[in-house]
């Protein structure tokens, strides 16, 4: 069904619009598209009436299949449609719809049609009013959450500045951390440097190292008690001497340090452009120096000055430890030269002797070598080793000395003079031990005669270049808590024998033995030149410790005696080595 309304007028019109308004409520347009039609087709109508003329109104409702849509034109009688306008209806499929054909023209009709729009309209202002408060729900539900984001995030701010600095406080705490690790750590470093040279100039000189560039731009040592320093006497700042004087750290600038235990003075009229720190250089009984530093930068941190003189104060005491070691060692070395004896001269016999003190420790031992004559013209050699080192060894060797050179005023034989050694030491009960082999040599007779008691034993070469060891089993150590009597052995002794006397700091290696050893002396031994023995038995010596020392450092003290037999030639006319008639003795 298409209707059709010819407009000339404006009852015409009103018929027209009340047709279609019962049109498509019949369709089923919903309220709000049939206002909105409403209103456009009453628009256009005015325009028509304005205009003139005739017009015609049409209805489709006959949609092509697939849609469902009430389409309204306006064209003029003769025209083509020069308006149209479709809405969505919803037939209802019991219902037949009224026809819209003809609208009577009463008023009651015209009445009922006006009355229809407004309710329509007043159907469309109550969904505007509903759809106006549920935007004004909306809005403050909006004005609400915006509200809430707006606090939400100024929360998540507050909460990502906490977050900010408890971060920034994490990383300056690892930082904090990590450099307190690096000072602790260069400090037990150069501790453990600095303790571990007993050699003053050494400790000075390390400091400077230690601290250059890190810690401090430059270095200065300023030792008070050091006459035989080459340098002439220089200025030093103010603040070097009041911390010299009164034991305290000083810090010199003109501007306050803040340092911890550190005394703020002027600076200093020496180096007005610069800080300097000067610290003491205390023991346990007195400030040995100062340390005069200036900073690598601006100024120093608090912690590095906290650190700085920290490792000051372990080098006083590292300086003072080294002093007191020189000290003590220049003692012992002057003791030990003082107990080795002058090697006698004996017609028919050469002797050479070396003593090498250990390279570590005190440099002294209980190592020693004697030679000596008794009463009936026969030659005592002994080399012996007391156990232990320092002084209190030192002391018992020169006991032990002393006693075997009563001991042989006698005549005893070397076996006898070793028992009475024993008996000796044991009777003092010092808890120290001692090894010794002792030789005696008659001239003209050829004989050697020897015991050893705990000691590594004598090599002997012989004339025709052959060596061997004098492994006759030796006697147990002097002092030990056993009742002894050392035997003594005889050797034949033809003239250019060579007789090695030493101690086991000689051939004994930790990582070795001493059998190692005394093979190696063995070849050394037999490798010199015979000419070399008789003509420069001192010579021979050196020869010899060089290829059994050939590490640079050795823990235990070296003694050697070489006892040389001359030829019998050189025996009888007295001559000495270089050639010359000997003196009379």
């Amino acid at each position: 069904m298409n209707p059709t309304w010819n407009v000339r007028g404006v009852t015409d019109a009103a018929r027209t619009r009340i047709a279609t308004a019962r049109l498509a409520a019949a369709c089923g347009v919903q309220p709000v598209e049939r206002t909105r039609l409403m209103a456009a087709l009453t628009a256009q109508l005015r325009q028509c009436l304005t205009k003139g003329g005739a017009w015609t109104v049409t209805a489709r409702t006959d949609a092509p299949p697939g849609e469902n849509r009430l389409t309204v034109e306006v064209r003029p009688a003769d025209g083509r449609p020069v308006w149209q306008a479709s809405v969505v209806r919803f037939p209802d499929p019991e219902a037949a719809p009224v026809p819209a054909a003809h609208v009577p023209d009463d008023e009651v009709t015209l009445a009922e049609a006006l009355f229809s729009a407004d309710e329509d309209a007043g159907l469309l202002l109550d969904q505007l009013d509903e759809q106006r408060a549920l935007v004004g729900f909306h809005r403050e539900e909006l004005h609400q959450t915006n509200q809430g984001v707006v606090a939400l995030h100024a929360e998540l701010d507050a909460a990502g500045e906490r977050q900010r600095e408890l971060f920034a406080a994490e990383q300056s705490a690892r930082r904090e951390a990590e450099n307190a690790r690096g000072r602790l750590t260069f400090l037990a470093d150069a501790s453990a440097v600095l303790t571990a040279s007993l050699d003053p100039d050494a400790v000075v000189r390390l400091l400077p190292d230690l601290l250059v560039p890190r810690y401090a731009r430059t270095v200065d040592v300023w030792l008070f008690d050091t006459p035989d320093d080459p340098h002439p006497a220089v200025a030093r700042p103010a603040a070097a001497v009041v911390a010299a004087r009164r034991g305290r750290p000083q810090y010199a600038a003109d501007h306050a340090g803040g340092l911890p235990g550190v005394d703020d003075r002027p600076p200093s009229a020496l180096a007005p452009d610069r800080p300097l720190l000067c610290i003491p250089l205390l023991t346990h009984r007195t400030t040995q120096g100062v340390l005069t530093l200036t900073p690598p930068e601006e100024r120093w941190d608090p912690d590095d000055a906290v650190m700085l003189v920290e490792l000051t104060r372990r080098a006083g005491i590292a300086l003072e430890n080294a002093r007191r070691y020189e000290h003590n060692r220049d003692i012992a070395e002057t003791l030990q030269r003082a107990l080795l004896t002058d090697l006698p001269t004996v017609p028919g016999m050469d002797l050479a002797a070396r003593y090498l003190p250990a390279t570590r420790g005190m440099n002294i031992g209980g190592d020693w070598y004697d030679a000596f004559r008794q009463p009936d013209g026969s030659l005592i050699t002994v080399v012996g080793d007391v156990t232990g080192h320092g002084l209190h060894a030192a002391v018992t060797m020169s006991q032990l000395r002393t006693a075997l050179r009563a001991y042989a005023v006698h005549g005893a034989g070397p076996g006898r003079l070793l028992t009475q050694l024993h008996q000796f030491l044991h009777h003092l009960r010092l808890d120290f031990y001692a090894t010794a082999v002792i030789a005696r040599f008659r001239p003209g007779t050829g004989e050697l005669t020897w015991a050893a008691a705990g000691h590594p034993p004598p090599v002997l070469r012989t004339p025709d270049g052959r060596v061997r060891t004098l492994d006759a089993r030796p006697g147990a150590m002097l002092g030990i808590p056993l009742d002894q009597e050392i035997a003594e052995h005889t050797e034949s002794l033809p003239p250019g024998s060579t007789l090695a006397l030493y101690t086991d700091g000689l051939v004994e290696r930790r990582a070795q033995g001493i059998d190692p050893g005394i093979e190696r002396l063995a070849r050394a031994l037999s490798a010199v030149r015979p000419g070399d023995l008789a003509g420069d038995l001192d010579g021979c010596a050196d020869g010899l410790l060089q290829p059994l020392l050939d590490d640079s450092e050795h823990d235990d003290d070296v003694c050697l005696l070489l006892c040389h037999v001359d030829d019998a030639e050189r025996a009888r006319t007295g001559e000495g080595r270089d050639g010359v008639p000997r003196a009379g003795r």
